[in-house]
This record gives structure tokens, sequence and C-alpha cells, in this order.
């Protein structure tokens, strides 16, 4: 899943970057509410976490944008403004929920996951697929009662094919959502990692492959 950061304090800004990648989030960060809408313009996102206090166009500008241009992605507001008025204003202008700084990093994942299971189309807390289980709480995945230990990078694939099973992924949405916006590696990246997967998820010759190639379109789970 790729989340678009909206923070204003660097430290702050990568703190959250560093341990929401850890968490095999896919994450870009932009530095003002200009930066922000641009970046949102270009690149498809699942999540945005927004701070109201930022320069060139507050952040609650900001949301009411965001909120134009997508009725359905969550908006998770992170500022130092914790009074009433403040979380009244931020949810009225379209924000889903509301943390105060300082916050807990814990809590903060778990709100994600909460509100991911929301959507248009709510999807529930443990994700299947035929015999394929994975638990986003816990980053586990099992194929039967056979536990596959996947890299943090595996597990952010895994995810997303298991989030969008029976839809043909291009490469290029494969590398915004499980990578994110400043990538600049080896160009057959996608293909490799499908490679990695396919082997972990074969746990047994008689497995059944879940992942499929669409020639000249890209992959598809099903």
């Amino acid at each position: 899943m790729q989340i678009l950061v909206v923070e204003d304090e660097e430290k702050i800004a990568h703190f959250l970057r560093r341990g929401l990648m850890e968490e095999s989030y896919a994450v870009d960060v932009a530095y003002d509410g200009e930066d922000a809408l641009y970046k949102f313009d270009v690149n498809e996102y699942d999540f945005v976490i927004l701070d109201l206090i930022i320069p060139k166009i507050d952040g609650i500008k900001v949301c009411r944008e965001v909120r134009k241009k997508n009725k359905n992605i969550p908006i998770l507001v992170l500022t130092a403004r914790d009074s009433v008025e403040g979380k009244i204003e931020g949810l009225d202008a379209g924000a889903d929920d509301y943390m105060t700084k300082p916050f807990s990093f814990d809590e903060l994942t778990a709100r994600i996951r909460a509100l991911l299971r929301r959507g248009k189309e709510a999807t529930p807390a443990v994700l299947k697929m035929y015999d394929l289980r994975l638990d986003p709480a816990t980053k586990t995945a099992k194929r039967g009662s056979k536990l596959i230990s996947l890299s943090a990078r595996e597990y952010a694939l895994l995810e997303y094919f298991m989030r969008n099973k029976n839809i043909v992924l291009s490469k290029t949405q494969i590398l915004e959502h499980v990578w994110d916006y400043n990538y600049d590696g080896f160009s057959n990246i996608v293909e490799t990692y499908v490679k990695y997967l396919r082997k972990k998820l074969r746990t047994k010759a008689k497995d059944a492959e879940l992942i499929h190639t669409a020639r000249g379109f890209g992959y598809i789970m099903k």
C-alpha cells in the first residue's frame, strides 16, 4: 500500500517514512501543502497522513482538495493541534481520523489498518486467497498450515496482490504501490520479486499457482 505523508518537520517525516517502510508500506513525503497536492495529482495513493500546520497551503485546505479528488481514500490527520475545535475542523474538512502529537507509532499503524478495512468495499482483518491467509496485524502469511517466511518487500508485494485479487496489475502500478515515488533501482525489480514470491508460495509441489502473468499487461492473483 502506498502512503503519502504530509509533514513539514523533517525529523518527524523521516521517522514516519522509516517506520512505515519497516511495516512494508511504500511511502512518499511532501513537506508542504503545494507539494502534497502535486504528488497527489501525479501518483495513485492508498492512504494519506496529514499534518494541519504546514507551509504554502495549510492542511485543512489540502484535506478538502484531496477529498474532492478522491471520496474514498482514507485520510488520517496527525498534528500538534489538540483542541476540540481543531479536531472538528479537521474531521469536517474530510479527514477520517485524527491523532495528536506526540503519538504512539503502534497506535498509528493500528489506526491505518482499521481505516484501510473501512474502505469502499471493506476488506477483512485477515486476507484470504484459496488456501493462503495473510494477517496484516502480525505480518504473517500461511499456505494451509505452513508459515511462509517473507522479507518486508515480499510481504508488501503479497499484500498488494491479495487486496487486488482477480485484478490485472501493471508493473508500473506494482512499482508505485510496493516501492515508492523515488525508487531508482534496477529495472526488473518487479519481475525479480514476483519470482521470489511465487517460489515461496509453492510450499508443496502440488500447490496451485496463485500469481499469474498477464502477458503484455502485468500480473494477476487468482
